[in-house]
């Protein structure tokens, strides 16, 4: 009774105020509970599993390796399966990576007690064949698996290229017959064949529907019009131009397939002069785009100017290009005039002269374009400003360096910002050209 009526004196503190009472005030948790009280009333080990799966979820892979070991049930945690469909296997070599690699024990522990959880898998290596090679042996052991999606990414140079042909192959076998559903597939520069290919289509042709696979110097085009014949399902389809013919466009385009969404073609040549690139007849394409009227079709050139030669001599359904290298006045010239599905234009080089009425055309009869960038090139701020006029508000992205605009009689570089501005609806500046 005394304690109740007790005064507490300004700059004292009450009788029975505590360090508790002291964290409560000053705790994280705020001031319902301090940390002591939680620890205390907490007892970490009868938590429900499904909420210490939650936790593990937001948890690094080191971490929730760490946190497994608080107690047995944690443990257990650690190894249910919704914890182990989707993986990325980090392999690199310590001298010559900043790649952390996934540890050795847990990669054997993954195959012991989770292959046939994974569903999701990426391997990420570095540019050592070592590293390539260990990520085959991963492959190779997971006999009991279910993939659904499987990513090989080389971040430096490709470094699958240097295994050899028989080792990628058997490994991929293991996978592709194995899995039974696989959907998607990202194997850029690697040694992948057309037999490979045949035991992809073999076991998977109903559930495929992404298949990337540019710079795969051994698959010929009758691998991938194999892979087309087959696999109805497929959705998005990414390959090198060589591999493109006029018969893949029309096994794309049967009443059994279904409608594609984003054809891929990379159009790259690496010795000038050297390379004579085949012409995709029109009737292709329109068969094409007559059996799916939405497809994208993305073109990504990287030639050097006299190796043009071959491409948008005649009307192309192309909607989205991208010029990794320099393209003359006369190649643009043909865009604007064959190009009517464009939507997104990337120059990152010409050369020194006004590109204004190649733009203009452009903008004329590419009544879709809705991006542009524009790098190492050249326009007249008058001819740029009527570019953005025809194109108007439709315009969502629109990347110039300031150095491409040439001042004229008309407008200075400060006039122009406000010019574009209007026509575009929104505040617009030059800047750098993003990377597509």
């Amino acid at each position: 009774m005394k304690r109740a009526g007790q005064k507490v004196v300004a700059g004292t503190e009450a009788p029975g105020t505590s360090q508790t009472s002291k964290k409560q005030k000053t705790s994280l948790y705020g001031s319902e509970f301090g940390e002591s009280d939680l620890c205390m009333s907490m007892d970490w080990g009868s938590l429900p599993h499904h909420v210490i799966l939650r936790v593990f979820q937001f948890l690094t892979l080191v971490d929730r390796a760490r946190a497994s070991s608080v107690c047995r049930r944690w443990n257990e945690v650690f190894h249910i399966p919704d914890l182990w469909r989707r993986f990325e296997f980090e392999l690199s070599q310590p001298a010559t990576s900043y790649l952390k690699s996934t540890h050795p024990d847990l990669i054997q522990q993954i195959i012991k007690r989770h292959a046939d959880h994974l569903q999701y898998v990426s391997f990420k290596v570095d540019s050592s064949t070592e590293s390539a090679e260990a990520a085959c042996d991963i492959l190779s052991q997971l006999v009991n698996c279910s993939i659904k999606t499987l990513g090989l990414i080389s971040t430096a140079k490709p470094s699958f290229m240097n295994v050899s042909k028989a080792h990628f192959a058997s490994a991929l076998t293991v996978v592709f017959v194995n899995s039974k559903s696989l959907s998607s597939i990202k194997i850029d520069d690697t040694p992948l064949d057309d037999p490979s290919l045949k035991v992809l289509v073999a076991n998977n042709s109903d559930t495929l529907k992404l298949l990337k696979m540019s710079s795969c110097p051994h698959v010929s085009p009758a691998g991938i019009l194999c892979v087309a014949d087959q696999c109805h399902g497929l959705k998005e389809l990414a390959l090198n131009y060589y591999i493109l013919s006029d018969e893949l466009l029309l096994a794309l385009s049967s009443e059994k397939h279904v409608d594609l969404e984003h054809l891929r073609i990379d159009v790259v040549s690496e010795n000038p002069g050297q390379v004579q690139f085949h012409t995709i007849k029109k009737q292709s394409w329109d068969a094409l785009v007559k059996h799916s009227p939405k497809v994208n079709i993305v073109m990504y050139f990287f030639l050097y100017e006299d190796e043009f030669d071959a491409f948008f001599r005649e009307e192309t359904p192309v909607t989205h290009l991208y010029f990794g290298r320099a393209v003359s006045k006369a190649m643009l010239g043909r865009i604007g005039m064959n190009c009517p599905r464009l939507i997104e234009l990337v120059v990152c080089a010409n050369g020194l002269q006004p590109l204004d009425d190649e733009l203009i055309q452009i903008a004329e009869r590419c009544k879709n374009l809705t991006a542009m960038g524009l790098g190492e090139c050249e326009v007249t701020c008058r001819g740029f400003i009527e570019f953005v006029k025809m194109c108007g508000g439709r315009l969502t992205q629109l990347s110039i360096m300031e150095e491409v605009l040439i001042p004229d009689s008309d407008y200075s570089l400060d006039r122009l910002h406000l010019e574009v501005s209007k026509h575009l609806g929104r505040m617009w500046f030059p800047d750098m050209m993003p990377t597509w």
